[in-house]
């Protein structure tokens, strides 16, 4: 194995791999340092196999409503081990795609744990202990993040667990109560509630998906409770006593206090960063509030040292993390990459109904002092929704009325997180509310209600 390379890559994940397979398609020698599994946290324990999680769970649903759509079936069961396998084998297929990537692109694979050192060098600890340093022209940190534990609600993986542990559970548990209702905590919600799991939700703030438009979570509230699954807004968890048989938690909702009987606590009030003992002070690449500070492509304050994806400012999501990883290694190779605009990523939750969405609130809109066209189309309205027997949520559209500018988007119902990147194009193109109006939208489809959602807010809808 070679010990010198033009680009090191420490971090296999969405913006780690992606960022190594470019700079090998732009003639550089590279190499990647993992700790674990290639494709990392994502791809492992993340965004893959949670979503095969809920697509069995979308399943089960199907089938239990089975005679709505005229088709009879009898009583169906989930296979709760059947199905966390089922979700782990896509997992490891998806990694071993990304092995086959590594190997197509001639991109070298250093197993173990990567640490910074001077001279743009990074030292390598592998499984057994032994330490080994490798060179580069440039060195890119993708270290990625890990579920964030609060101070009075530590994580034991049995009684209390983070989002990896959700994932492998060997049995059902009868009743659980999620912290934090992001998209982890509601993805969740739904997968247990679905298999049968009695779900409470505890969320601080004053919505569930906070960081959606109101309208969104208020109607993502409603299918939930429709569900079974109980909610607690402007609610925290005090404490979690696991001496018994399950867990008592302790919830406070202004003055009044209430303990809550479950099997299991999923905590999932966020991320925090991966930059421990990576070798950042011993190099004295400058980091504020938990991430690495970079410039437009990604450099930090050492020449020669990167860093990308969720250690760096903006959202911690996968797509970031890929376009990160390109705009950076193309500025390495000489090219002129524009840099990523962090006011058009779209954001996606996998829940049902899922919820997909880019660009700014309607009450974010209104703050930076907007005169706003908004326009609003349920799929109660749309063909093609009712033929699926998918009419819950909408499409909600923002424009500035001066300009027509797409200021928003924001969707909640079936298969939206398929219809999002239409808007993502379209503001990158900074189309107007009447092109988007004019551009023909084929029927019957639950994209029309873009179209539809669009002519609300200019007074010009027909199937409302």
């Amino acid at each position: 194995m070679s010990t010198k390379f033009d680009v090191i890559v420490i971090g296999s994940g969405p913006g780690g791999y992606v960022a190594a397979i470019r700079a090998s398609q732009l003639g550089k020698k590279v190499a990647v340092i993992e700790k674990a599994e290639l494709g990392g946290i994502c791809l492992n324990w993340g965004c893959i196999p949670t979503k095969a999680l809920l697509k069995s769970a979308q399943v089960f649903e199907y089938i239990k409503h089975a005679k709505d759509y005229g088709i009879n079936v009898g009583s169906a069961e989930a296979d709760f081990s059947a199905v966390v396998k089922r979700s782990r084998d896509v997992a490891s297929g998806m990694s071993k795609g990304v092995q086959f990537l590594m190997k197509k692109n001639k991109i070298e694979i250093i197993a173990g744990f990567g640490k910074l050192a001077k001279g743009k060098q990074v030292e390598v600890t592998d499984d057994k202990g032994n330490k080994s340093l490798y060179a580069a022209d440039h060195i890119i940190l993708a270290t990625g993040g890990r579920a964030r534990e609060l101070p009075n609600v530590k994580i034991d993986n049995t009684k209390i667990i983070g989002y990896r542990k959700a994932m492998v559970l060997e049995t059902r548990p009868d009743s659980m109560v999620i912290m934090g209702s992001g998209a982890i905590g509601v993805e969740f919600a739904y997968f247990y509630a679905t298999m049968g799991t009695k779900v409470t939700i505890v969320e601080y703030l004053p919505n569930i998906v906070p960081v959606e438009d109101e309208d969104v979570s208020k109607q993502l509230e409603k299918e939930y409770k429709k569900m079974g699954i109980t909610i607690m807004t402007n609610a925290a968890v005090e404490s979690v006593d696991t001496k018994g048989k399950g867990c008592k938690v302790t919830v406070k909702k202004g003055d009044a206090v209430e303990v809550i009987d479950c099997d299991i606590v999923l905590s999932a009030v966020g991320v925090t960063t991966n930059l421990e003992g990576i070798g950042l002070e011993d190099v004295g690449v400058a980091t504020d509030k938990g991430r690495v500070l970079v410039d437009d492509f990604y450099k930090t304050n050492i020449p020669g040292v990167y860093a990308i994806g969720d250690i760096v400012k903006g959202p911690a999501l996968a797509h970031v993390a890929s376009h990160e990883g390109i705009i950076c290694v193309e500025k390495i190779a000489g090219l002129n990459p524009e840099p990523m605009d962090y006011g058009n990523i779209p954001g996606c939750t996998y829940c049902t109904p899922e919820i997909a969405s880019v660009g700014m609130t309607e009450k974010a809109a209104k703050e930076k002092g907007y005169e706003l066209k908004v326009g609003k189309f349920p799929f109660s309205a749309s063909g093609k929704a009712s033929a699926a027997g998918a009419k819950e949520g909408f499409v909600k559209v923002i424009y500035d009325a001066k300009y027509g500018e797409l200021l928003g988007v924001h969707m909640i119902g079936a298969n939206v997180t398929e219809m999002i990147a239409e808007i993502v194009v379209a503001r990158k193109l900074e189309a107007t509310g009447h092109e988007i109006l004019n551009a023909v939208h084929p029927h019957p489809t639950m994209s029309e209600a873009i179209m539809e959602a669009t002519a609300a807010a200019y007074g010009e809808v027909i199937h409302l």
